[in-house]
């Protein structure tokens, strides 16, 4: 099969995981049931790819046939698995695309606490990036929009003027309404 070429295959992804800093699962998606068939091989190969890469400097390592890249910071280890055969930069692309989407998401406060405490829109946002092992977005913005992180919990200084314009036309739109509500009831009270 070496010799061989193989068939292009979306299906690039075989894992993404995020790990503490004692290798324990904080959140992980894996997407091939032959490499990955339970939560015990799962388990297993975590603890072996959390030995190998804990202190250790670089961003690549082939591990049990898959190439891995990673990344930390603070307390979290960020991790994307493909085959052997896999493009590195392009998993290198779905890696950095989950880093900066959590990053966006929790701040630039990239720790495990707040990560915890934003859990299930970064669980929405690694679906919107990878489903099934195919990569549906790598771009970190875009991922954020379409989690739909609310524009009342960022802060007004780090909105666009986009988002603040938005923002007051639907506040505009909803006086406008309750305004026109009001009206309406009056004029009925006042025929009566």
């Amino acid at each position: 099969m070496d010799g061989m070429l193989l068939a292009p295959s979306l299906y690039a992804i075989k894992g993404i995981a995020i790990l503490d800093n004692d290798g324990r699962r904080i959140l992980a998606n894996y997407y091939d049931a032959d490499v990955f068939p339970g939560i015990k091989e799962q388990k297993a190969f975590e603890k072996s790819l959390f030995a190998k890469t804990a202190k250790a400097n670089g961003e690549i390592i082939m591990l049990d046939g898959l190439t891995c890249l990673y990344r930390s910071n603070v307390d979290l280890f960020f991790y994307v698995m493909g085959s052997v055969h896999e493009n590195e930069l392009l998993l290198m692309s779905v890696l950095n695309c989950v880093y900066d989407t959590v990053s966006q998401i929790l701040r630039k406060n990239v720790e495990k606490r707040s990560l915890f405490d934003h859990l299930d829109i970064i669980m929405l946002a690694l679906d919107e990036i990878c489903d099934g092992g195919i990569i549906l977005e790598s771009d970190p913005n875009a991922v954020v929009s379409r989690v739909a992180l609310r524009t009342d919990d960022i802060p007004l200084g780090e909105q666009t003027v986009a988002q603040v314009q938005a923002k007051i036309g639907a506040k505009m739109a909803a006086t406008s309404a309750v305004f026109q509500s009001a009206k309406e009831q009056l004029k009925w009270s006042l025929l009566k």
